[in-house]
């Protein structure tokens, strides 16, 4: 089962990513995307790790190539988030092997390779603000992407201040 978990910031997103995977009965593994940047990364790093103390979580940093991560057979699977592996994508190096494509077919192979697999991403490109080249062409990358996901998910759920509101699927906690 794939749950494609979207919001804006702040919205709890996160939290519900966890909830879903509560009752997962075999490995957890938690992917981290955050590559840590700065004090606020640093911080936003340790904030998220508090959250999952105690909830049996792996953790694995994949900052790039995202479908050829290793994983157990058959685990519950959290990656967050699909924002910063789009940038991490897109702005490391020289950004020639980015493609949206690329993404979500690593995305779908990591649902073939867990049992359960959520992804928290950012709602994105709905605020209407003209931005600079770069940024816009994350916004369009981004967005595109979670179009790409969301077409196979079984589950997409948007995160509205706390309270999931079920776009396709349902909500499986």
């Amino acid at each position: 089962m794939t749950t494609l978990v979207t919001g804006g910031s702040k919205c709890g997103k996160s939290s519900l990513a966890e909830r879903i995977l509560d009752s997962f009965g075999g490995r957890k593994i938690y992917i981290a995307t955050m590559q840590p940047f700065g004090e606020d990364a640093f911080e936003a790093i340790e904030r998220h790790r508090k959250m999952r103390a105690g909830k049996g979580f792996e953790t694995v940093e994949r900052y790039t190539g995202i479908g050829g991560t290793e994983l157990p057979e058959d685990c519950g699977v959290l990656l967050e988030c699909m924002g910063n592996l789009c940038a991490n994508e897109m702005f490391s190096g020289d950004g020639t092997g980015f493609s949206v494509s690329g993404i979500v077919d690593g995305i779908r192979t990591l649902a073939e390779k867990s049992g359960e697999l959520v992804i928290v991403t950012n709602q994105v490109g709905s605020d209407g603000i003209a931005y600079p080249e770069g940024t816009g062409d994350y916004i369009q990358a981004l967005g595109e992407i979670n179009a790409g996901i969301a077409a196979f998910a079984d589950n997409v759920i948007e995160c509205v201040y706390g309270i999931p509101v079920v776009l396709k699927g349902e909500l499986p906690c």
